[in-house]
Parts: structure tokens; sequence; C-alpha cells
């Protein structure tokens, strides 16, 4: 997918895009759509496929959701970005989790659908403190939930979440300047799991819904995702436990132009009774840009996926199609298949070290 021709809407992009399976089986993309002055719609748009199977196009299907809320909105533009959008079974709905782009900066806000065509929204996540770390008020994205109920660290049926908070002089933009040995800290340079324990009364109990126990769940371990990870799809069940495609930021070598930051992907799997711990972590990306719709656009360097679709539909479990933004411009999509067994994890132990350097008590 790529800016329509003459589509004020998309006169500086399309990217960033949900990815979800609706009622009547067919795939739909949520991409961001940014018009002149990074103003941004989430779009709705419907996957057509080809005789074998594989995605070739789309058809557009108009806005599911525009800046209208004050959380949305900020002098001079505003912004509903970079959806994810899950099919939470124990609210018999599909939440998207996107990012409002508000005065205060980058929040996420949620919205529910019965049927992916009318959402209704939720209002801004809420959080409450962690020991000494505060979450509420600090600019935060890439959030996505878990389809089914989790057990929270003290055993509450919780909505799991994950997200990026952006603590002060913890974007790319800012650890660039440190030294490449820096030491990390996990306490604002991660991605964050938290949870909302379940209610039992209406669905209306989720608006502005408040997540607790946050636990760090990952933290910069290699080179390619030395200056920031960040999480990117929805985590999705394997026969090894729960996946998750994120992204990691590194700067590439300099140049005459100057300093440039290069974003790939890589694989976290998560335990499927204890997301909280990391089974296995992609010690290099498993796709990073190197097309030249990934090298050069809005952005150069990048691939961000945000969309995760597993193709049972076509008889094959262990195939999985990754949706994601190119450069900052236009859309793409890799394929992978799960291998027989996973491939022994050095990084975790590395990573057991990190955390327990700078362990949260």
């Amino acid at each position: 997918m790529e800016p329509e021709p003459g589509n004020p809407l998309e006169a500086e992009g399309v990217l960033n895009p949900a990815a979800v399976r609706g009622p009547d089986g067919a795939l739909y993309l949520f991409p961001r759509l940014v018009a002149k002055g990074n103003y941004s719609r989430i779009g709705i748009a419907k996957v057509h496929f080809n005789k074998d199977g594989d995605p070739e196009s789309v058809h557009r299907l108009g806005i599911a959701l525009e800046p209208e809320a004050d959380y949305e909105k900020r002098p001079g533009g505003g912004g509903c970005e970079d959806a994810r959008v899950t099919y939470v079974a124990p609210l018999k709905h599909y939440i998207m989790t996107y990012t409002a782009f508000s005065p205060d900066g980058p929040r996420i806000a949620m919205a529910q659908s019965k049927d992916l065509f009318k959402w209704e929204r939720l209002g801004l996540v809420g959080y409450l403190p962690y020991k000494n770390i505060k979450f509420q008020g600090v600019d935060n994205k890439d959030a996505s939930l878990f389809p089914i109920d989790i057990p929270s660290p003290h055993g509450h049926m919780s909505i799991a979440m994950l997200s990026r908070p952006l603590f002060p002089g913890t974007r790319p933009e800012d650890t660039m300047h440190h030294a490449r040995n820096r030491k990390i800290d996990i306490h604002r340079e991660s991605i964050w799991i938290s949870y909302c324990h379940l209610k039992h009364e209406s669905d209306a109990s989720y608006q502005n819904a408040k997540f607790t126990s946050h636990h760090h769940l990952a933290s910069p371990v290699y080179a390619w995702e030395q200056l920031k990870i960040g999480a990117g799809t929805p985590p999705v069940l394997t026969k090894y436990g729960w996946m998750i495609f994120y992204h990691g930021v590194h700067e590439m070598k300099k140049s005459a132009k100057g300093r440039k930051l290069c974003y790939s992907a890589g694989v976290m799997i998560l335990s499927e009774k204890d997301p909280c711990k990391i089974l296995y972590r992609s010690a290099k990306p498993v796709l990073k840009p190197v097309l030249p719709d990934e090298r050069v656009g809005a952005i150069a360097n990048v691939v961000f996926p945000t969309g995760i679709d597993c193709r049972d539909d076509i008889g094959k479990p262990n195939r999985f199609d990754v949706y994601y933004g190119m450069a900052d411009d236009r859309i793409g999509v890799a394929s992978m298949e799960l291998p027989d067994k996973l491939p022994q994890n050095k990084s975790l132990k590395h990573q057991k070290i990190i955390s327990e350097n700078n362990l949260i008590n």
C-alpha cells in the first residue's frame, strides 16, 4: 500500500498498520494516513490475496478514527496514529490501542468495536505508579494487548498490555549521543508489560482504563537495538508461546550527511503462562531495511512492524505475515514460518545479567 495519488489524506504517507481478521474472516488493515502538516488519521482497508493466497493489494474502506477528542488534538494539528487491533475475548470486542497526539505529547488511547467499522473511544489509558517510577503523564507509544486474560504478577486475571514509555532522554535521537557501551537504565529504556484487572461490569468500565503491576520486559541488548527498542505487533500464541515482533534502533555509519538511524525488527517468544518471561529473543534482526522503499522515504532506513496475520486460513498455521511501515511512507508485508524448534538463545543469559544488575525492587 502506498499513498494514493491526489488523495490529500495521504499526502505525507501511509504507514504502520494494524492487521486483524474480521467477523467475516477477511483481513483488514488500519493504516496511519498522514495528511499535510503531519495530521494523522487511522484508515480502514481490506486486503486482497492472489491465487496462491499471498497478499497483493488493498481496497480502501474509509476512516476508522480521526482526531476529534481533545486528547487527539494539538495547536495546528493532531493525530490518531500507529494502531494495533486485537480481538480481546474476555471483553467480546475488538480493542484498538493507538497513539493520540495531544498538546501534552503522544499518549496511549483505546477504542472498541464489535465489527471493526464502528469505533467507540474509551479514552486515554491511565497508569498507577510502580514503586518510584511514575508512568502517568509520560510520553508513550507502541501499545498492544494480549487476546486473552492473563494472570498479573499478583494472580489477578487481567487484560495485559505491552508498551514503550518514552521517558525524557530515551529517544534514539538522545541516546545516540551517548557512548556505545553506556549503562542501560532498565527503568526507563525498556518495553514494559502492564495489567488492568478484569471487571465484571459492562464494557464501559474500561473507559480510561487504569493499568498497574508494571513489569520490565526487555531492554536493549544487541548492537542492532542499542539506541532503543519498542513493542511492535500484538502478541499471538504459537506452539512455543506468545510471539511478538519488536523494533530496535541503531546508528548507521556516519557519512558526509551526518548521523543516521536504522530501524530493524526482531522476534521475542514469551512464556504462555507467564509472559513476563522471555523464552527466545532473536540475536540479529529478522527484518531490516534493504529494499529501496525501506531505505528511501519520509524517514530513511525504517522497517516498523505493527500488524501480524496467522495464515491458518490457507492451512499453514506456522506461517505468519507481518505488515510493517516502510521508511514512514508506505506499507509492506513479509512472510515467515516458525522453525521446527527454536534456535539456542545466548541473549537470554545476557538479559538476565542486565536485569539482575538493575533489579527493580
